[in-house]
C-alpha cells in the first residue's frame, strides 16, 4: 500500500475515453473501407451495364445503316445520327465516369488498355461508317461490317469480363472487411468488459467491502491504493477518513463533554439574556428596572457588589440610580459622581467595557476607596440607548473575575437592553406629558373661548344691573335679569359640554356605538328629530383617534343647539369604509359664507373642530345649503399612516 501522491495522476475518465475513442476510430476506419468497397462495386456494376449496352448499340447501328442504304428515308438518317450520338455518349461516360450514380471503370491497366482499343476501333471503324452513310458515300460490304462489328463486340465482352473479375476481387475484400468488423466488435466488447471490470467494478467491490467493514465498526480497515486515478484517490480518502474516525472515537467522550459544557454555558447565557430582556420589557419604575437588572448581573457573575449610574446631559456627573451590596462609603463618595475623578469614568471616554485589576497596580489614589473596601477588581460597562451612552453599571469583585469575549459581548448587549428600556420609559413619560398638555390646552382653550366670554358678558350685565339699582331704574333692571339668566344657562351648558367631552372614553371598535349614543342623547336633551345612519365595516381606528371624531360630533351638535335656533331636525351619517366619512346636517337657516369668513376668529367651536380633524389627518368642511352640513373626511391613505397624533 502506497500513497497516490507518489504516482503520476491519470484520470480514469481519460483512460476510458481514450480506449473508447481508439475503438471508435478503428471501427470507423473499417466501416469507411467497407463503404468505399461498396461504392466501387456499385460503380463497376454500372460500368458493366453501360459496357454491355455497347454490344446492342453496335448491332443496332449496323442494322440501321443497312436499312438506310436500301431506303434513303430521312427518318432513318436521323435515327442513325441519334444512335451514333448515344454510342459516343456511352463511351464518354465509361471513359470519364459519373461519381453521382456512381459509374466508372476500375483503375486497372489492363481494363484501361482494352477500353482504349475499343475507343480506337469506334473512332476508326464504327464512327467512320456512320459518317460515310450519312454523307451519302458507299456502305462497306455486309460481311466486312459484320466482321468489324464482331471484333468490336468481342473487345467489349473482354472489357465486361475484366470489370466483372475486378468486382469479384472487391466483393471478396468487402466480405473480409465485414468479417474483420465483426471480429473487432466482439474483441472490443470483450476488451471493454475487461476494462470496466479492471478499472471500475473491482475497485468498487474493494471499496464496498471496506465500507461494510467500516459499518461493522472495524476501524482498522484500510484499502490498498493500487492506481493513481479517481479510485486511487477515493481509496486514499477512505483511509484518511478511517484514520480520522479512529482518532475521533478515541477522543469522542472528551469532546462530547466539552461540547456539552459549551452548550450548557450558551444556554445559560441565552437564559440570562432572554430573562433579562423579558424583565426589562415589563412595566416597572426606572429604579425597579435597574434594581432587578443589577441583581441579576451580580448573581450571575458572582460579583460582591453592583451599581447602576446614569449620566447627566453634559456627561460630567454620574448619578447613582441603584446599588446592591455596595458599601455606604462608596455610596456617598463624591469622587464616584465625578466622571473625571472616578476610575469608572473611563468607560464614558472609551464607550466600551473598562476592567480595573488592583493587583496590577493603579497609578494615583483613584482606586484607594475601592481597595480599602476589600475589592480587588472593579468593572464598568456602558449603558446605551440609540447608539448614545446614557450611563454605566459596575460589578465589584473581591476575587478578580476573568471575563471571556462571550461574556463581554453579553454584558454589552444587556447594557443596550437596559438603556433602551430606560429610554422607552422616558419617551413614554414624555408622551404622556405631551398628551396631558394637549388636553389641558384644549380644555384651557375651550374655557377661555366659551366660558370666559360668557362670564365676561355676565360681568358686564351685573355692572349694568348695579348701575340700574343705584339709579332705582327697576324697569331696566328687569330687562337685564333675563339676560343674566340666559347667560348663566348658556355658561352652564358650555361647562356641561366640556365635561362631557373630556370624560368620554372609547375602546377600539366602539366608535359607531358611541356616535349613535351621542346622537340619541342630543335628541333627548333638545327634543329635535335626530336620525343616525351608519354603514361599512372598515378597519377600526385607534382609541385616541376615535375620541377625536367623537369630540367633533359633540362640538357640531353643540353648535346646532347654540346657533341653529330654528332647526328642528338633524341628520348624522357615518360611513366606515376604505374612506371614513362623518356628516352632520341640520335644517336651520344656514349662514352667510362671507360673514362667516370675516368672523372666523370668533367662532371658537369651528376652530376647535378643525384642530381635532388635523390631529387625526382628516379634512373638515362646512357648507351652507338648505341648512348647514359639517363633513369630516378621513381618506384611506391617511388611515394607515402611523403616529399621526405624535406629529399633530
Amino acid at each position: 500500500m502506497f500513497s497516490t501522491s507518489l504516482l503520476p495522476r491519470r484520470r480514469l475518465s481519460t483512460r476510458v475515453v481514450s480506449f473508447l475513442m481508439l475503438s471508435l476510430l478503428i471501427g470507423l476506419t473499417v466501416i469507411g473501407a467497407t463503404l468505399y468497397l461498396s461504392w466501387q462495386l456499385e460503380g463497376g456494376a454500372a460500368a458493366i451495364n453501360a459496357a454491355g449496352s455497347l454490344r446492342k448499340q453496335t448491332y443496332q447501328l449496323g442494322l440501321s445503316m443497312q436499312e438506310y442504304a436500301t431506303d434513303r428515308n430521312p427518318a432513318l438518317k436521323q435515327r442513325i445520327l441519334d444512335e451514333r450520338n448515344a454510342f459516343a455518349a456511352t463511351l464518354d461516360l465509361l471513359q470519364h465516369g459519373d461519381p453521382a450514380r456512381p459509374l466508372y471503370l476500375p483503375n486497372d491497366d489492363e481494363v484501361r488498355d482494352v477500353f482504349a482499343r475499343i475507343r480506337q476501333q469506334y473512332d476508326s471503324q464504327i464512327a467512320r461508317w456512320a459518317d460515310d452513310v450519312l454523307q451519302g458515300r458507299r456502305l462497306p460490304a455486309w460481311t466486312d461490317l459484320r466482321s468489324d462489328s464482331d471484333r468490336f463486340v468481342a473487345d467489349v465482352d473482354r472489357l465486361v469480363g475484366l470489370v466483372e473479375r475486378y468486382n469479384e476481387r472487391r466483393t471478396l475484400f468487402l466480405r473480409l472487411s465485414q468479417l474483420v468488423l465483426i471480429a473487432m466488435a466482439v474483441a472490443g466488447c470483450v476488451a471493454q468488459i475487461y476494462l470496466m471490470f479492471l478499472l471500475v467494478f473491482r475497485p468498487l467491490e474493494t471499496l464496498q467491502e471496506g465500507m461494510q467493514r467500516m459499518a461493522q465498526r472495524d476501524l482498522a480497515v484500510r484499502l490498498p491504493v493500487e492506481t493513481s486515478d479517481e479510485f486511487g484517490a477515493l481509496a486514499a480518502g477512505f483511509n484518511r477518513m478511517a484514520d480520522r474516525l479512529s482518532e475521533s472515537y478515541a477522543t469522542l467522550e472528551a469532546r462530547v463533554e466539552e461540547k456539552t459544557a459549551t452548550l450548557n454555558g450558551q444556554n445559560r447565557e441565552l437564559s440570562l439574556l432572554y430573562g433579562t430582556a423579558a424583565f426589562l420589557n415589563e412595566t416597572h419604575a426606572a429604579q425597579e428596572l435597574c434594581r432587578g437588572f443589577i441583581e441579576r448581573m451580580r448573581e450571575w457573575f458572582g460579583a460582591d457588589a453592583a451599581s447602576v449610574r446614569v449620566l447627566d446631559p453634559a456627561q460630567q456627573n454620574a448619578h447613582l440610580m441603584v446599588a446592591d451590596h455596595l458599601p455606604d462609603v462608596l455610596l456617598a463618595a463624591p469622587q464616584c459622581r465625578q466622571i473625571n475623578d472616578c476610575l469608572c469614568g473611563a468607560v464614558v471616554q472609551s464607550n466600551s467595557a473598562v476592567i480595573h485589576d488592583f493587583r496590577k497596580g493603579i497609578p494615583g489614589s483613584a482606586a484607594r476607596e475601592c481597595e480599602q473596601q476589600g475589592f480587588a477588581q472593579v468593572t464598568a460597562f456602558p449603558i446605551r440607548a440609540r447608539q448614545e451612552q446614557t450611563g454605566y453599571f459596575n460589578l465589584y469583585f473581591q476575587q478578580p473575575h476573568e471575563f471571556t469575549a462571550r461574556e463581554l459581548q453579553l454584558l454589552d448587549t444587556l447594557g443596550h437592553h437596559l438603556g433602551n428600556a430606560l429610554e422607552n420609559q422616558r419617551l413614554a413619560a414624555s408622551e404622556r406629558e405631551l398628551a396631558v398638555t394637549q388636553e389641558r390646552n384644549l380644555l384651557a382653550q375651550g374655557l377661555h373661548d366659551s366660558i370666559a366670554q360668557g362670564l365676561s358678558f355676565l360681568n358686564l350685565q351685573v355692572q349694568m344691573l348695579e348701575d340700574c339699582l343705584e339709579r332705582d331704574n327697576l324697569a331696566e333692571a328687569r330687562e337685564i335679569v333675563p339676560l343674566l339668566h340666559a347667560g348663566v344657562q348658556e355658561s352652564y351648558e358650555d361647562v356641561r359640554d366640556l365635561l362631557l367631552n373630556f370624560r368620554s372614553r372609547l375602546g377600539e371598535g366602539d366608535l359607531n356605538a358611541a356616535l349613535e349614543a351621542t346622537a340619541a342623547k342630543f335628541r333627548r336633551q333638545t327634543g329635535m328629530k335626530v336620525s343616525f345612519t351608519s354603514s361599512g365595516h372598515g378597519v377600526p381606528l385607534p382609541p385616541d383617534e376615535q375620541i377625536q371624531i367623537l369630540f367633533i360630533l359633540q362640538e357640531a351638535l353643540s353648535n346646532v343647539r347654540k346657533h341653529a335656533v330654528s332647526a328642528d331636525q338633524v341628520t348624522v351619517t357615518f360611513v366606515e369604509g376604505p374612506d371614513l366619512l362623518l356628516a352632520i346636517h341640520d335644517n336651520g337657516p344656514g349662514f352667510d359664507a362671507a360673514l362667516m369668513a370675516s368672523r372666523a376668529e370668533r367662532h371658537v367651536g369651528l376652530r376647535i373642530m378643525q384642530e381635532r380633524a388635523a390631529r387625526v389627518g382628516a379634512t373638515l368642511t362646512i357648507e351652507s345649503a338648505n341648512g348647514v352640513t359639517v363633513r369630516l373626511l378621513l381618506p384611506e391613505a391617511q388611515r394607515h399612516k402611523p403616529s399621526r397624533n405624535e406629529h399633530a
